[in-house]
């Protein structure tokens, strides 16, 4: 399995994403937001990649970090187009979200359905190591 970066112009022109975005005309949004202590505590700098597997290859759609309010905001995502029938559940792409916390080293993964024109929010709950005197305190 390659990885590629969906900034590379390469991949952008091959046959397999140009058929992805066939099937994913629309576009749907993403906001992480990570925090500690049942949602009190905001985490920034918590490293998010979110990376999608098509036709056998990795294809990361975005790497960052939360600010300091613990979130990302407004990650635009390829999403099928959205059928108007209400008898018809919703199509959705899956894409996967990887989250560092690096004072810990600590990973996380997660699948989120993303849909078109609508905000999916991914909460992340981190539990900080915290040391002291040579203690581990969770």
């Amino acid at each position: 399995m390659n990885t590629y970066n969906i900034n590379d112009e390469s991949f952008k022109n091959s046959d397999e994403y140009q058929n992805f975005l066939k099937e994913n005309p629309g576009i749907g949004y993403l906001r992480i937001r990570a925090s500690a202590a049942g949602g009190a505590i905001p985490i920034s700098g918590l490293q998010v990649s979110i990376s999608k597997n098509i036709d056998n290859d990795k294809v990361v759609f975005f790497e960052g970090a939360t600010d300091i309010s613990g979130l990302i905001e407004g990650i635009a995502l390829p999403a099928p187009t959205i059928n108007t029938d209400n008898m018809m559940s919703p199509t959705s792409t899956v894409y996967n979200i990887t989250a560092t916390y690096e004072p810990d080293k600590a990973v996380q993964l997660y699948s989120v359905k993303i849909y078109e024109n609508l905000y999916v929010v991914q909460n992340i709950s981190i539990v900080p190591d915290i040391q002291r005197g040579g203690l581990n305190w969770q």
